[in-house]
């Protein structure tokens, strides 16, 4: 799909299906009741009915939509949307794509779900072996490889756990490996990539050997233009980049996932029917004891970057039970125990991470998912994306939510602060106010968490120029926050957009009172006679 900043769509969306469907518009920013999801912000499409949507473009850059009722989404039920600016764009370009992955499974949704609660590691191609015991022994020694085997089997978790869901073709626009989507250029032009991750459950690691990519966009916001050699998309995400071939030849697109059990590839070419090298997969990735939750030493603070390895962190450890979201009236903006502005010029909100600086401060200090280049160059950090223009006035937050990311393994429970969305309250915010978000994930997987109706707007310690996001990644043993300007009345949803763990329970209901017109009886009827979500 395609629009217009400032133009007013409407979108009639015919279920021709035999069950119930929806259509949610990932990252727009809209009326509540457009916002397609089920239970929450309208009761859902019928089988042989028409809903239409009908709302104002308020933004540009790159966006996708997707079903919201059950498995559809992971099933097929998406696609692209581009947005073109009522004015012009700040970087030059002469042509552009959709570069839009997916991972295609050959299970229905409905059958995934099933499997994984019956065996949680059903879809792990790629447990440890006995061989890699033997290798490990080698090279750090024996008995303290066994000791590290028998830590990991006493958690009863393994280092694999990279990935819920391996098996899958990755898809680029449609296309497999094989079938080798092609991009057209004339040597010489700039183009525009607007990558889309799609995916249900993979992460990608993005390169073009050969070129290099200048990150413009995250999220459909503009950003000030980073050169990267490689960058990790999570789910739900988008970035938009721009690269330059000069040569004729041919270009490989190569989407390899962060677990390295599969890959999508595409290529770019001045002709039909070029092709170039396709890399091989990297190792696979292993978790470590950094990236076990609830471990010290991950909280970045307002500044993305910071090593609290050496902070007494026990006082978080016995709140399994509290639901922080409904504080309402708690202010931590003026405590003066969260400063930590001045400790050690830790301040990286300004800094250049180079070519020379191989870690990433969102990621645990030793973690097994600590991205890097394959060609030793550089690899996109959030800690790189700051705002190429503020969307909002810097100010303190007045109020911190705390939202702890748990979850049973074995039973394949997902849950935020311990409960599970069946049994959750809602998180009730205010309009007007400025709500920061602590992200704490005390689990081994990575989430991408996704509000939706508002920005959000992620603290990579630059200020006003943090930038704004819809989906934010919080990677395994680390704390990050995000702070979102409540100005959109109504209820919405706020999930993990892993598709299996949001519908496990690592979803939550939020629901903004006041505004220029209250919504809130609207809503409260929705929400009791409204169909799944």
């Amino acid at each position: 799909m395609r629009f217009k900043e400032g133009e007013n769509v409407r979108i009639n969306v015919t279920n021709n299906l035999d069950e119930m469907t929806s259509i949610h518009w990932h990252g727009l920013i809209l009326p509540f009741n457009q916002d397609g999801v089920p239970g929450i912000s309208f009761p859902g499409i019928k089988p042989g009915e028409t809903f239409t949507y009908e709302f104002p473009i308020q933004q540009a850059g790159t966006y996708w939509f997707h079903s919201h009722s059950g498995f559809q989404e992971p099933d097929g039920a998406y696609g692209a949307i581009v947005i073109e600016p009522e004015g012009r764009e700040p970087f030059r370009y002469d042509r552009e794509y959709v570069v839009q992955l997916t991972d295609k499974h050959p299970h229905s949704g409905d059958r995934i779900m099933r499997n994984l609660k019956m065996m949680p590691d059903y879809y792990n191609r790629q447990q440890q072996t006995i061989g890699e015991f033997f290798s490990d022994a080698s090279s750090q020694g024996f008995w303290r490889t066994l000791e590290d085997r028998l830590a990991w089997g006493n958690m009863r978790m393994m280092k694999a756990d990279v990935e819920d869901v391996q098996g899958f073709t990755g898809l680029i626009n449609g296309k497999g490996p094989e079938q080798n989507w092609t991009g057209l250029f004339e040597p010489g032009e700039r183009i525009r990539l607007r990558f889309i991750n799609s995916s249900a459950m993979t992460y990608f690691d993005i390169r073009i050997p050969g070129l290099d990519m200048t990150v413009v966009q995250a999220d459909g916001n503009n950003v000030q233009p980073v050169n990267v050699d490689e960058f990790r998309i999570g789910v739900a995400e988008t970035y938009d980049v721009i690269v330059h071939p000069k040569d004729e030849q041919a270009y490989t697109i190569f989407a390899e996932s962060m677990g390295r059990s599969g890959y999508a590839r595409a290529t770019l070419a001045p002709e039909k029917g070029m092709e170039a090298a396709v890399p091989q997969l990297r190792e696979p990735a292993r978790l470590t004891m950094a990236d076990m939750g609830g471990m010290p030493g991950m909280d970045h603070g307002s500044m993305a970057g910071m090593d609290h390895g050496n902070m007494d962190m026990d006082s978080s450890e016995d709140m399994s039970g509290m639901d922080h979201s409904s504080m309402e009236g708690m202010d931590h903006s003026n405590m003066d125990s969260m400063d930590h502005s001045n400790m050690e010029g830790m301040d990286h909100g300004s800094m250049t991470m180079g070519k020379e600086d191989k870690s990433d401060p969102f990621y645990a200090k030793g973690s097994g998912l600590m991205p890097k280049a394959a060609n030793g160059g550089k690899f996109l950090s959030y800690a790189d994306l700051k705002a190429l223009d503020p969307l909002y006035e810097d100010r303190e937050p007045t109020r911190e939510i705390e939202l702890r990311l748990t979850g049973n393994m074995e039973r394949y429970i997902w849950s935020i602060n311990g409960v599970k969305y069946e049994d959750a309250d809602p998180i009730r915010l205010k309009y007007g106010e400025r709500v920061r978000f602590k992200f704490v994930n005390e689990t081994m997987m990575t989430h991408p968490m996704h509000l939706h109706g508002m920005w959000s707007i992620l603290d990579v310690g630059a200020d006003q120029w943090n930038p704004i996001k819809h989906t934010v990644s919080v990677q395994p043993g680390t704390t990050v926050y995000m702070e979102t300007e409540v100005d959109a009345p109504g209820q919405w949803a706020f999930h993990c957009h892993l598709s299996y763990h949001a519908d496990a329970g690592m979803f939550r209901k939020v629901i903004v009172e006041g505004g220029p017109e209250s919504t809130q009886a609207k809503t409260d009827v929705i929400a009791k006679d409204g169909g799944e979500v």
